[in-house]
C-alpha cells in the first residue's frame, strides 16, 4: 500500500508527508475504542470504533467497524462504516461496505465499494488545484 510514497521494504504502509506525528495500529493489535488523532494514522490491525485524524492509511490486512473521518485517506483493507474524506484512494485491495463521502476519489480496478458514493462541494469561493500529472 503507498500513500504518497513507495512501500517501504517490509511492505508496510507509508503515511504522506512526515510533518507530523503518526500512531500506528500494527498487524498483531485488535483495539476496541474512537481514535482521534491531530495527526497521521495508519492501521494494519483491527480496530473497532471511529478514526478521525488528518492523514489516514488502512494497509491491506487493516480491518475497521467504525466511521472513518480524514482530510487524506487511503484504503487497503476492510472498513465497515461510513467514510469521509476529502482526498480519497480506494486501492484495488480494498473493501467499503459503507456511504462514502469525499471531494476527490481514485478507485484502482478490483476495489469493492457496498455502499452510497457522494461528492461534496467545496467550499464556496474556494480555488482547488488539482495536478493533471501531465507534466
Amino acid at each position: 500500500m503507498a500513500w504518497g510514497k513507495a512501500g517501504e521494504a517490509d511492505g508496510t504502509a507509508q503515511i504522506r508527508g512526515g510533518r507530523s506525528s503518526r500512531s500506528i495500529i500494527g498487524s498483531d493489535v485488535n483495539l476496541t475504542g474512537n481514535l482521534s488523532a491531530s495527526g497521521d494514522v495508519l492501521v494494519e490491525g483491527e480496530l473497532i470504533g471511529d478514526v478521525t485524524c488528518a492523514n489516514f492509511a488502512l494497509g491491506a490486512s487493516g480491518r475497521i467497524k467504525g466511521n472513518v473521518t480524514a482530510q487524506h485517506a487511503t484504503l487497503g483493507g476492510t472498513v465497515e462504516g461510513t467514510v469521509v474524506a476529502t482526498e480519497l484512494v480506494i486501492e484495488k485491495s480494498a473493501r467499503v461496505l459503507g456511504d462514502v463521502a469525499y471531494e476527490s476519489i481514485s478507485v484502482e480496478t478490483g476495489a469493492r465499494v457496498d455502499g452510497r458514493l457522494s461528492q461534496k462541494s467545496a467550499q464556496p469561493n474556494e480555488l482547488k488545484l488539482v495536478n493533471s500529472g501531465l507534466e
